[in-house]
């Protein structure tokens, strides 16, 4: 058998990708865990749209599950502008619409003398090995440090990745930094995922800065509701410190057939 490319996507041309055993998702291995793909709609967005705005705020939505195959991304300007701008990164398999990206990025400007409001990063941790709790190549191509002072819905992390997002590509050190937030809903489990499900619907990224190195820390908090609502927040680190916050909305249901 060929070996598997040590990366998450391979590039077929005009935006068509197949994508590699490393993107197994957790909840099912056959189909996508949508943490590389929102880092890939940010590598083609850059490349098809260049631009020297900078990004301000990332909305995923996922309309549907994503296999482990061929798939589309199309890429287009839905508000242009000289200072202010939204785009949009599509991705399509099989005729239909599975997950939209919308990306508004704004002018740079100097704001030096008013910038604050920030902390610093956390401190070393040691290894986590994340595999214990979920499956799929994605997780088990990952990188944990999180914090021995750890709980259920609460946790702070370090996460890297030694893949490549796309084979024989550069990435940006944005692209490669959010192609790891999906994860923070897996690495503070309120339940456990062999008895409850928890997918998350989005994620929203608002940022302050742009990421100066793709190493992802997350402050994260997991609540869960009621009435089958949840919410996952984060607080975003780089080694500079924080950068800004991502949250994902759960639907929360018992898995079928769980004791």
């Amino acid at each position: 058998m060929k070996p598997e490319p040590d990366a998450y996507f391979v590039e077929l041309g005009g935006g068509h990708y197949q994508a590699t055993a490393h993107t197994s998702g957790a909840w099912s291995e056959a189909e996508q865990h949508i943490s590389p793909m929102v880092g890939l709609c940010i590598h083609e967005i850059e490349l098809r749209l260049p631009s020297p705005l900078q990004v301000s705020r990332i909305g995923v939505d996922i309309f549907g599950t994503v296999p482990v195959a061929d798939f589309t991304i199309e890429v287009s300007v839905v508000r242009p502008g000289r200072t202010v701008e939204l785009v949009e990164a599509v991705v399509g398999h099989a005729g239909r619409t599975v997950m939209v990206a919308r990306v508004w990025r704004l002018a740079p400007a100097d704001t030096t003398a008013v910038a604050g409001g920030w902390g610093s990063a956390p401190g070393e941790f040691p290894p986590w090995d994340i595999t214990s709790v979920w499956p799929g190549g994605y997780i088990a191509s990952l990188d944990v440090r999180r914090s021995p002072a750890a709980v259920p819905g609460r946790a702070t992390a370090w996460i890297t990745s030694p893949l490549a997002l796309v084979v024989d590509r550069e990435s940006s050190t944005l692209a490669r930094y959010t192609m790891l937030l999906d994860t923070a809903n897996g690495i503070c489990v309120r339940q456990g995922p062999r008895r409850w499900m928890f997918p998350n619907l989005d994620l929203t990224i608002h940022l302050h800065r742009q990421p100066i190195a793709d190493r992802v820390g997350l402050e994260t908090t997991v609540t869960f509701g009621a009435t089958g609502l949840g919410l996952t927040h984060s607080v975003l680190h780089d080694d500079a410190g924080p950068l800004g916050r991502a949250s994902q909305s759960l639907t929360v249901r018992p898995l079928p057939g769980a004791d």
